[in-house]
């Protein structure tokens, strides 16, 4: 059986000569994973007992071959390290008794500077797959870029699979660096929300993976004013629940005044698919500096940037499709401000490598949605802690389901007036936009190098109240949005 793809990733920043891990997936026909378990099987495993949500006809299934043996021969210019990567049959897959060619292979180090992809051959079937872009220093970074998905469900509510399969699912499969169950509140018990911090707790590893405690604040309901949902995170390892359907907690007032009234315990509540016209966000219902430090710009519901007829294209298709004025864009005009974060709002148990798209849907779930998004958090470690402050701190950027390189740096500090900007894509670069004010201003497309955009983008002096950031679109129709800039600096 020969693999039809690859899943190939690496660090996306690096310095010359500093060691690093390939990790490889290889993939093949997408089939359905049965919804049979003993109670004594080593867990977790494939066949899990929460596999199948019956009335959204979410079936959970798998892209990764059963098995494989064979070798990747290794095709990148300056570097050392390995030149073949062999999969033995035995040690390989990520729990016991699993052979599924799923493996991270070590001793790598780039001999030079610049941005370099990393190419693997499969010389029995000629099959290539290529790794995300690196950008590699002379210097060590000042900091790296983690890749993360902070928004999935579980069986608990209307996704598949429970908390510890999505976990290891999102470290061991996904390659992610962090992640979050961050399912819907109203679903859970108290004592259950008490078992989903513990998971989430046990599976926090610094400098591994990361694990934020998150939770869904569900509110679309024309009781308490529908002001749309929250993905609300804490900094530690743990805080309340906070349902909509609670009488205490079920307007956007008295969620603000739950978490005003916290003590040692740092809150953040992420908008999300704000642009849809059932589950968005009423921006006319205001925005709290506090809290609201990011928004959501895509998931697997679609693109919550522009409208359709702005040139949006993939806007949000689902329960109504799309609304005017709940863009992202909207809100940003008046004058709130958010960083910018991807997710995936997975259902089908696979967060960093969803295929929704793939899966049986009975009840029509999967027909309108899109693969889903990631979120890049800038820093110098892998924390929880970390990770939560870069969100604060909108150090983040949001992608659809691609690793692309963004960096882009201001030309000094206060009212910046050039942007300095880095984007690469192992599919290669279509362009690099300057977005100001809700308006694309400028483009440029790649020099060279087809996979890489670098460019400076004169934004003038930003007025207080104006914003700019870029956003970058691969061959292949995949985006990045950094983080905008405001014309105050702050």
């Amino acid at each position: 059986m020969n693999p039809t793809g690859m899943l190939v990733v690496i660090p996306s920043r690096l310095a010359v000569g500093e060691p690093f891990a390939v990790k490889v997936k290889l993939r093949g026909e997408v089939r359905a994973i049965p919804c049979a378990n003993g109670w004594n099987t080593v867990k977790p495993r494939l066949r899990g007992p929460f596999n199948l949500n019956v009335e959204r006809g979410i079936q959970y299934v798998d892209a990764c071959l059963p098995e494989w043996t064979g070798r990747l021969d290794v095709d990148c210019a300056d570097l050392d390290g390995p030149r073949r990567l062999v999969f033995d049959g035995t040690s390989q897959g990520v729990f016991p008794g699993d052979v599924r060619p799923i493996r991270m292979f070590g001793g790598l180090r780039f001999t030079r500077p610049g941005f370099h992809f990393l190419k693997l051959v499969d010389p029995a079937s000629g099959l290539e797959g290529w790794s995300n872009a690196v950008r590699v220093t002379e210097a060590p970074p000042p900091e790296r870029i983690w890749w993360g998905d902070p928004h999935w469900q579980t069986f608990f509510s209307d996704g598949i699979r429970c908390p510890e399969e999505l976990y290891a699912f999102a470290r061991d499969e996904a390659f992610l660096d962090f992640g979050a169950v961050s399912d819907h509140m109203e679903a859970l018990t108290d004592r259950q929300w008490d078992y989903f911090q513990a998971v989430t707790n046990d599976f926090n590893a610094p400098g591994r993976f990361a694990t934020l405690q998150g939770q869904e604040w569900t509110h679309h309901l024309p009781e308490g004013g529908a002001p749309g949902h929250r993905n609300v995170y804490f900094r530690g390892d743990g805080g309340p629940a906070l349902r909509c359907t609670d009488p205490d907690c079920n307007t956007l007032e008295k969620l603000w005044r739950k978490l005003d009234g916290l003590r040692d315990v740092k809150a953040i509540a992420i908008p999300h698919h704000s642009a849809n016209a059932v589950m968005g966000t009423d921006w006319e219902r205001g925005w709290n500096p506090r809290y609201e430090k990011a928004v959501e710009m895509y998931s697997v519901w679609g693109n919550s940037e522009k409208p359709r007829e702005a040139g949006n294209p993939r806007p949000i298709r689902s329960n109504q499709g799309e609304m005017a004025g709940r863009h992202v864009v909207d809100a940003l005009k008046r004058g709130y401000r958010f960083g910018f974060v991807g997710g995936g709002d997975i259902h089908d148990g696979r967060p960093g490598d969803d295929l929704h798209v793939r899966q049986a849907n009975v009840a029509g779930y999967a027909d309108n949605l899109y693969p889903q998004g990631f979120t890049a958090a800038m820093t110098t470690e892998l924390t929880r802690e970390a990770v939560f402050d870069a969100m604060v701190a909108r150090q983040t950027y949001a992608t659809t389901r691609r690793r692309v390189y963004l960096d882009v740096a201001a030309d000094g500090a206060g009212c910046p007036s050039r942007l300095r900007v880095e984007a690469a894509a192992e599919d290669g670069l279509r362009e690099a936009t300057l977005v100001r004010d809700g308006e694309d201003a400028e483009r440029h497309e790649p020099d060279a190098d087809p996979r890489v955009v670098t460019a400076e983008f004169a934004i003038g002096r930003l007025a207080p109240g104006q914003f700019a950031y870029v956003r970058a679109v691969t061959a292949s129709g995949d985006m990045a949005w950094s983080s905008p800039l405001w014309g105050d600096g702050k």
